[in-house]
């Protein structure tokens, strides 16, 4: 019996003792992951300069030559043809933390379906000059409208996401003669921010926006889409390598100069005043507020449902027609691209 323990003492430490290292070990590992910032998956990507020069877009561009408050500025934008017999003409108005080439699966099917595309990046966004002027929604609606005269393009339906939901708003409203159809995709400006973000000051807004990470920015973009895909880490990346460059604080001066935008001007008291069709297509999952980190708690818990101010929008709209899509947040064009087109197509293709 004597013998048989002492052999049985002799396996138990052949086989107890590595995995106590190995437990040991797992921890360290653990404990070291956890407290240490993840490591920037663009370490290697060359940077990006102001007008983003090396960032690849799904169509080839063309330059309009504008100003903005009396500086001169390009405006860059995509000019798809319409494949097959054109049935019309589309402007699309990106988001603020976007640009045109997001758009590119609803180029795609617009095109595919006859309609010739206009997707600008509005100035000081994505390829455009950012000049460091004051910016305001009608200075973009109008050099927006210079740039459809410019191309001998007197009438179009325009789909607006996100901030550029605020920008179709006025730009219905300044030029109605212009504008046939209107589809808002999860806008901006659905509710006044006002009521309840107090005014922040730029330096403020500035400091904010240099202690960005590449850890936070992800964060931030997240809450746009409920479910994250792999695909959507383009729009990180390019954040990262611009912030990696030499033209990042000019950059982000022109992120803060553009909050100042929305701050400042409301459209909610636009939209009875929209006498076009307008599609609402809203993503159900979509809690976005504008300024969330400046509000009240209180005040957030009220903000940015924007199922009910999808509702709300359409009977204060005289001819609005809502699209619900179920599972989706800020960008369903982004995240179910297939039925987004569908849907809008539906729209435009139809007799009112």
């Amino acid at each position: 019996m004597r013998n048989l323990l002492k052999k049985f003492r002799r396996i138990y430490a052949l086989v107890a003792l590595p995995l106590i290292l190995f437990a040991c070990a797992s921890s360290e590992q653990i404990s070291s992951t956890s407290s240490s910032p993840s490591p920037s998956l663009y370490s290697n990507a060359s940077p990006l300069d102001l007008r983003l020069s090396n960032w690849p877009y799904p169509y080839p561009l063309k330059e309009f030559k504008t100003s903005l408050q009396g500086q001169p500025a390009t405006m860059v934008y995509m000019d798809v043809p319409a494949l097959g017999k054109q049935r019309g003409v589309v402007v699309l108005f990106h988001g603020k933390n976007f640009s045109s080439d997001y758009w590119a699966t609803t180029i795609a099917g617009l095109s595919n379906a006859g309609y010739r595309v206009i997707a600008p990046d509005q100035i000081g966004f994505g390829k455009s000059s950012k000049p460091d002027v004051s910016y305001h929604f009608d200075d973009l609606a109008a050099n927006t409208k210079a740039l459809l005269t410019s191309l001998n393009i007197k009438q179009v339906s325009v789909i607006a996401n996100s901030m550029g939901g605020m920008l179709g708003v006025r730009f219905a409203r300044l030029y109605p003669q212009t504008v046939q159809k209107l589809v808002l995709e999860n806008p901006l400006g659905l509710e006044d921010y006002s009521k309840d973000i107090p005014p922040q000051k730029n330096e403020d807004l500035l400091k904010l926006e240099k202690a960005q990470t590449e850890a936070s920015y992800r964060r931030f973009l997240q809450s746009y889409f409920p479910n994250w895909q792999p695909s959507y880490e383009k729009f990180v990346e390019v954040y990262v390598r611009v912030q990696k460059g030499p033209d990042y604080p000019a950059y982000a001066k022109t992120s803060v100069l553009t909050y100042q935008m929305i701050a400042e001007r409301p459209v909610v008291n636009d939209l009875p005043q929209l006498k076009m069709p307008v599609l609402l297509v809203i993503g159900q999952k979509d809690r976005t507020v504008f300024g969330r980190r400046f509000a009240p708690p209180e005040a957030v818990k009220a903000l940015g449902n924007f199922p009910e101010l999808g509702k709300k929008a359409q009977t204060v709209i005289p001819n609005a027609r809502l699209v619900p899509i179920e599972n989706v947040g800020h960008v369903p064009h982004v995240e179910v691209p297939d039925q987004f087109v569908k849907i809008v197509l539906e729209f435009l293709n139809s007799r009112n």
